[in-house]
């Protein structure tokens, strides 16, 4: 008995022992939440569903809608209940899942998948209690709020730095940082919205999504690999990579869908002609075009005239780029201001965009794991979004800066 004590505390565990750490606690969840959500929906037949006002306020996302959250909230009513009646402060249970939650990183960064897992699913379930005990108490205060809002920073971070650190030398460390930063954008765009007067509340991939996904699918991966790789020294968890990789996507797109939304909250209100995703098709699409003009009368010039592909290269991009603009200007933006401020304009955009694209595949390249066809899409996309798209339409087809540029020209210089 005691050296299997020191088995466990030591980490040495055999194959059956890694399935029975990581299941032993998942029966007796499944236990108590299976059992609950059977007696809720019975409970939901007769009465309907119990509504919680606080997540009614809060709102759903797709991946877990208002009756999963009713039912998590009314599962765990008894260990609510526990915990007020013990006179617990809230900070008390803010500190206690921030040190849970740390050492969740600390666990799985030793290789300690199970153990993390479930700390850091027991961190989730107290950050949700200790600001409803404290609003029952009539307790709740900003100083409280801010304890609670930088601990879950310090949760958050403190598990995803441990999964980087165990996966430091394998792929998987790459979403790892990719979940890293978008969980540290999400909750800071909100932060920087209300600070700003702006609601930006939206997105799937919020705390309570990062938790589940993560939690469960850490805490539950040693099984897998003990019952599929029981002799692999350093397993790879396939089920928290999988959690990891789908936490680093979703939520930075949640990220990402914030802080469009806080801007265009915040930008001057434009009146265009036409829907955002109508401009963003045909300015692709002019681009598509151009491209094809390009290439044809680089072919054309090299296989039929004999020109040096060089020259033939310099002409079909001289070609390509009045094709792109003449789209862009009749069909994309429909502008009506003058042409020769708009090209010296367009040129500006194109000559920065090829700089930027040279760049951005050059730096990518240093990295010969990544394959140069991809990390040329890569830094396509990210400049076209980045850099092409918003100043063709704020910058070179903008008529009103166009107009107020000609009035400027126009005024009489003060003697």
């Amino acid at each position: 008995m005691l050296e299997n004590l020191v088995a466990w505390l030591t980490g040495n565990l055999s194959p059956s022992a890694r399935i029975w750490t990581a299941l032993a606690p998942a029966i007796l969840a499944c236990a108590y939440f299976l059992g609950g959500l059977v007696i809720f929906c019975i409970r939901c037949a007769f009465k309907g569903v119990p509504r919680d006002e606080e997540t009614l306020k809060r709102g759903s996302t797709v991946l877990v809608g208002f009756f999963l959250r009713h039912y998590f909230f009314w599962v765990i009513q008894p260990l609510w209940a526990v915990i007020l009646r013990s006179g617990l402060p809230a900070n008390a249970l803010s500190m206690l899942s921030g040190l849970l939650g740390i050492s969740s990183g600390v666990a799985v960064a030793a290789g300690r998948f199970a153990l993390g897992g479930w700390l850091f699913l027991a961190a989730g379930i107290l950050d949700v209690m200790d600001g409803r005990i404290a609003r029952t108490r009539k307790e709740a205060n900003p100083a409280g709020a801010a304890l609670d809002s930088v601990l879950d920073r310090y949760v958050d971070s403190a598990m995803l730095m441990g999964l980087a650190w165990y996966y430091r030398d394998t792929w998987v460390l790459l979403p790892a940082l990719g979940a890293l930063l978008g969980s540290s954008l999400v909750p800071y765009v909100r932060a920087k919205g209300e600070g700003l007067g702006v609601s930006v509340r939206d997105g799937a991939m919020q705390r309570l999504e990062r938790v589940l996904f993560l939690g469960v699918g850490t805490a539950l991966s040693p099984i897998l690999e003990a019952v599929f790789w029981p002799e692999e020294k350093h397993p790879m968890h396939w089920l928290a990579v999988v959690g990891l990789v789908f936490v680093a996507i979703m939520s930075n797109l949640t990220a990402i869908s914030r802080f469009r939304n806080l801007v265009k909250a915040l930008a001057p209100k434009r009146q265009e002609a036409r829907s955002e995703k109508a401009i963003v098709g045909l300015n692709a699409a002019a681009g598509a075009i151009a491209t094809a003009v390009d290439f044809a009368l680089v072919l054309a010039l090299v296989e039929w005239m004999n020109l040096l592909p060089a020259w033939a290269t310099v002409l079909g991009a001289l070609l390509g780029a009045v094709v792109n603009y003449s789209i862009n200007r009749v069909l994309t933006f429909r502008s009506t201001a003058a042409v020769g401020r708009q090209m010296v304009r367009y040129a500006v955009v194109s000559g920065t965009s090829a700089l930027l694209n040279a760049g951005g595949v050059a730096l990518l390249t240093l990295h010969p794991q990544l394959a140069y066809t991809l990390g040329w899409w890569l830094v396509r996309g990210v400049v076209y979004f980045a850099w092409n798209l918003p100043l063709q339409r704020d910058y070179v087809f903008n008529d009103t800066t166009s107009n107020n540029d000609t009035l400027l020209e126009q005024r009489p210089h003060a003697a």
